[in-house]
């Protein structure tokens, strides 16, 4: 398992809502919202490259 690393994410309030509620309609953490739409961008803009482990799950 790889370790995070963490650090301070400033929101406006508005935003802060909206991903509150996308996180609990979609069951998840506000963080792992967070995690899942930075990586969705990442991935759609073709700069995410996938581990070994990443790689094995969707074998």
């Amino acid at each position: 398992m790889t370790k995070k690393k963490p650090f301070v994410l400033r929101l406006q309030p508005e935003m802060m809502k909206a991903i509150e509620k996308w996180a609990a309609d979609d069951f998840r953490s506000i963080n792992g919202q967070i995690e899942w739409l930075l990586s969705e961008s990442l991935k759609k803009a073709g700069r995410w490259k996938k581990s070994g482990a990443e790689k094995k799950e969707e074998d």
